[in-house]
């Protein structure tokens, strides 16, 4: 990262450039070094210039670098998504990950094991800081909630039902985490799961958290699982398949799912179907990462497998992230001796900007219940 001039900036000092920042962020009420928690406060003005031309990737880097502060990190981000500023896709890096997205299979096989080495292997205590008792690392379910380690156990018996678990179950968990629901269907539904990863340090701990229950945890890439299942859930999984390759994931769920279970699909979604995701957050926080539409998901599914229920609870998310920064905050002094105070402001900023993008509605949560179309789903919802 580049060195910060530190050269301090007051709202009436602005240069040009910063004017002309200073006019796009009107249409978000967002004010250069203003007084509302949500105004940009400006430590270094070379961060003005980068914004114009690097969108979402300079303001995440110059973030991280200390070059400006906002009191309200989550509300200044749900403000700029809620304005038409986002709306303009001339930005050189978002248009950089759309060409790539777009022209190259980001998500092949060969690069499975990215994403992996990059983020879930971290260190397990980050996630063990920042997540629940269970380390569940998807959205809650808040609905009758008032603790995260409520609403993850409330979420975790929500996919049990809709998936139909009964006991001796045979159940396929795709990209299993820290086996999290592997173990919460064991121990409460009497099923038996096998579980797929790509991250070694997730594994490793799985392995142990499920040592005495009937769970079998494998490092491998979704493309390679062979077997049928009484039932098949991928939990958070999806945001890393990418736009090419949703028909062959929706294979694997063909070719794994008896004829008569149900497979039930976790992801984040977004409104367009647009290629690629955010610069910021493919360059540091998941790499080939790809949100998708209700489109590309829809399409995927055809002609074999069905949609028998969609629920979309997006806005617990924005709960969810803002229960793990919390977390994040309050575990700190047990991690800054491990981890820079750069990565601190990162991760800061990775989970306000994803609270912030919930908020806005410009992010959603699906479960989609899929089946072949056989099953036995009693096309409604489990009252839960």
């Amino acid at each position: 990262m580049a060195k910060s001039s530190n050269k301090p900036v007051t709202h009436g000092s602005l240069n040009f450039v910063g004017r002309t920042v200073q006019s796009m962020l009107d249409q978000a009420g967002i004010v250069l070094n203003g007084s509302n928690s949500w105004d940009i406060q400006v430590k270094d003005e070379s961060m003005l210039r980068k914004l114009l031309t690097g969108g979402s990737l300079a303001l995440g880097e110059s973030y991280v670098q200390g070059q400006w502060e906002v009191d309200k990190l989550d509300e200044l981000i749900h403000r700029l998504l809620k304005s038409p500023i986002t709306h303009k896709k001339h930005f050189i890096s978002r248009q950089l990950s759309i060409i790539a997205a777009s022209f190259f299979n980001l998500q092949k096989k060969s690069r499975a094991f990215h994403v992996g080495e990059a983020h879930y292997d971290l260190g397990n205590d980050i996630y063990e800081s920042m997540l629940d008792s269970r380390m569940v690392y998807t959205c809650g379910y808040w609905r009758h909630a008032g603790t995260l380690d409520q609403a993850q156990e409330a979420k975790l018996e929500l996919v049990c039902r809709k998936v139909g678990l009964q006991q001796g179950m045979r159940v396929l968990d795709i990209g299993c985490g820290w086996g999290s629901f592997a173990e919460y269907a064991a121990i409460e539904h009497g099923v038996s799961v096998v579980g797929v990863t790509v991250s070694k340090e997730q594994i490793e701990l799985a392995r142990a958290r499920c040592k005495d229950l009937p769970v079998e945890f494998r490092l491998q890439d979704y493309r390679d699982i062979d077997g049928q299942f009484d039932a098949v859930v991928s939990l958070g999984m999806f945001e890393h398949v990418g736009h090419k390759n949703y028909r062959t994931f929706m294979d694997v769920l063909d070719r794994c799912l008896k004829p008569d279970a149900l497979a039930l699909l976790h992801t984040i979604g977004k409104n367009e179907s647009i290629p690629g995701v955010d610069p910021w957050i493919s360059k540091y926080i998941f790499p080939n990462g790809e949100i998708p539409s209700l489109k590309q998901i829809s399409e995927a599914l055809e002609p074999n497998l069905i949609i028998e229920d969609l629920h979309n609870f997006g806005p617990d998310y924005d709960r969810t992230l803002m229960a793990w920064h919390q977390n994040f905050c309050d575990g700190w002094d047990t991690l800054q001796d491990k981890y820079p105070d750069t990565f601190y402001r990162m991760w800061t900023y990775y989970l306000m900007v994803c609270a912030g993008a919930f908020r806005a509605r410009d992010l959603q949560l699906w479960q989609f219940v899929i089946s072949k179309g056989t099953s036995k789903y009693p096309y409604r919802r489990p009252d839960f």
